[in-house]
């Protein structure tokens, strides 16, 4: 299944807009794109929010007849026990996370051993923890922590844009996670010249424009085929005012859901 995530709202989400749009909103935006899907992903009010707010989010979206998944930062025991507790409010399947968090840089032994301990009650929840590839750590790490955790409950999040950072190539990180990905992030990214053309500067792209090979990983990971949902975000930069910043980021999310529909 196609959705849409938090990021795809980034700008429009944020107080650099006039009327930043609200959880709801973006729900309520998602279901005229005629999507089914919503990721609340490092979406900070979420944690803020009361539990009325909470519940009253969870009823909006199953109105509008949403499926949530949600995704946060960190695998502390008490973290993610919490974020537990949201999904089933949301009658969340899915929780996206990464290795580190705002306070915590777990050693990959220390990881292992929270993932061992956290994932029996992901298991007798019926949730999924999504790890994500990202900069932080190598793709061939995290993969190594989900074999060795031995759950079912236990997978990752795909996002090879970000792990250019660390100099990884986005296809390789595709191929060596392909057997483990239970979530995928789509977005495209492009190196584009700095002023002078000194330097290069790394960012998002309009999906179907950039560097990122879809088709490949949609061959390899066969994510349609498996179940396996897509959530579209962007790395959009700042477009100068409000108003066109909006305008592009709506722009962007209908050419990246014509973009992966096309290549069904």
């Amino acid at each position: 299944m196609i959705g849409l995530g938090t990021y795809a709202f980034f700008w429009q989400h944020s107080d650099r807009v006039d009327e930043p749009l609200s959880l709801i909103g973006a729900f309520e935006a998602t279901r005229e794109l005629d999507l089914e899907l919503f990721q609340i992903c490092d979406y900070a009010p979420l944690t803020g929010m009361t539990d009325g707010e909470i519940a009253d989010a969870a009823r909006a979206a199953r109105t509008l007849g949403l499926t949530i998944e949600l995704g946060t930062k960190g695998i502390e025991t008490a973290h993610l026990e919490r974020f537990l507790r949201i999904a089933d409010v949301f009658d969340a399947r899915l929780v996206r996370s990464m290795v580190f968090g705002p306070d915590s840089r777990p050693t990959l032994v220390d990881a292992g051993a929270l993932l061992r301990g956290i994932l029996p009650s992901f298991e007798a929840a019926g949730v999924t923890l999504a790890l994500e590839t990202y900069e932080q750590i190598a793709t061939t790490d995290l993969v190594r922590l989900v074999h060795e955790a031995d759950s079912p409950n236990l997978g990752i999040c795909l996002d090879p844009a970000n792990v250019v950072a660390r100099l990884e190539s986005p296809r390789t990180c595709v191929e060596e996670a392909a057997e483990v990905v239970v979530n995928v992030h789509a977005k495209d990214f492009a190196f584009a010249r700095q002023p002078g053309w000194v330097g290069f500067t790394y960012s998002g792209a309009r999906m179907g424009e950039g560097l990122h090979d879809y088709r490949h990983l949609l061959d390899t990971v066969r994510p349609r085929g498996r179940g396996v949902n897509e959530i579209v975000e962007h790395w959009l930069p700042w477009q100068g005012d409000p108003e066109t910043t909006v305008r592009t980021e709506r722009d962007w999310t209908r050419a990246t859901l014509n973009h992966l529909r096309s290549l069904e």
